[in-house]
Order: structure tokens, then C-alpha cells, then sequence
């Protein structure tokens, strides 16, 4: 089974603020279109990104899904061909084991970068980003020795 939820009110309060109201109305991601393949994250809060600027965003999510499967985030086509807005790492990779992690729930940033020459705004509800989950295959002489997760990062 895979889907979105949101980080406990706890870990919000840690990593974006305490604010009751903020958590309680921020939307989980969704796709656009029934032929979507991405589901869209949205803006928790409004972000203003100056160029050369990098800003860490906060998603306030954590997915869960099978173990054979991976989460992969990307910028929204649009958010790059309009504004020369990129993600830092090019490609967010989530794994299974990345869900509930000791450190931070499984709480998923993203990083943007504006790589444009004008300041750009996004509002609180804006979609930049989105997540594709994928399954993957292993080889034949894989041996990871059961190594868990030991953080976040």
C-alpha cells in the first residue's frame, strides 16, 4: 500500500512552526488529471526566491510505500520552463526505509534553486514539485547485509 500522510503536529512544529491552524490546512499531494503520473506537493507557505537563491522547503509529508519501490520527486515541468527554478539534487530519491526514520518521521524537503534572473514569488498552495513512485529491481548477487537506516540524511 502506498500513499501521503502529513509529519505528526510535533515534528511540523520542529521543522516549520507551531501553528495549529497552518498544520490542520495544508493539503497532501494529489494528481491533476486521471493521466497524471505525478502527484503535485504544494506550497505550505508563500516563498519569494531572488536569483542565485536556495531555499530548503518544507513539505510538512512523508509517504509510505512497498519496499520494492521508491519515491522520486522532481520539479514540475512548468516551474523550470517559466522561471529556470531547479531542484538542487535534480531528482529527490525516497525509500521505503526513509518512512517514520528516527530523525524526522520521514519528513520529505525539497531544495530549489532559481537559476533565472528575476525574482520570483510562488504562493502558500502553489505547486512546484511532484512525486512519481516507481518500482525497482535488484540484481542477482545484491547483498546489502539487512542494513537499516541509522538517519535521515
Amino acid at each position: 500500500m502506498r500513499d501521503f500522510e502529513k509529519i505528526s503536529f510535533k515534528q511540523f512544529s520542529k521543522d516549520v512552526k507551531d501553528d495549529k491552524e497552518l498544520y490542520r490546512n495544508y493539503k497532501l499531494p494529489s494528481r491533476n488529471s486521471n493521466k497524471a503520473a505525478g502527484y503535485d506537493f504544494y506550497l505550505i507557505e508563500d516563498i519569494e526566491m531572488k536569483p542565485g537563491d536556495i531555499v530548503k522547503i518544507s513539505t510538512g509529508i512523508k509517504a509510505h510505500f512497498e519496499e520494492d519501490e521508491v519515491l522520486m520527486i522532481f520539479v514540475r515541468s512548468s516551474t523550470g520552463f517559466k522561471y529556470n527554478i531547479r531542484l538542487v539534487n535534480q531528482v529527490g530519491i525516497i525509500d521505503a526505509d526513509y518512512y517514520n526514520n528516527r530523525d524526522n518521521e520521514g519528513h520529505i524537503f525539497i531544495k530549489l534553486q532559481n537559476e533565472g534572473d528575476k525574482t520570483v514569488s510562488f504562493k502558500k498552495g502553489d505547486h512546484l514539485a511532484q512525486g512519481v513512485f516507481l518500482k525497482y529491481l535488484l540484481t542477482d548477487s545484491d547483498n546489502n547485509n539487512n542494513v537499516e537506516r541509522r538517519s535521515s540524511y
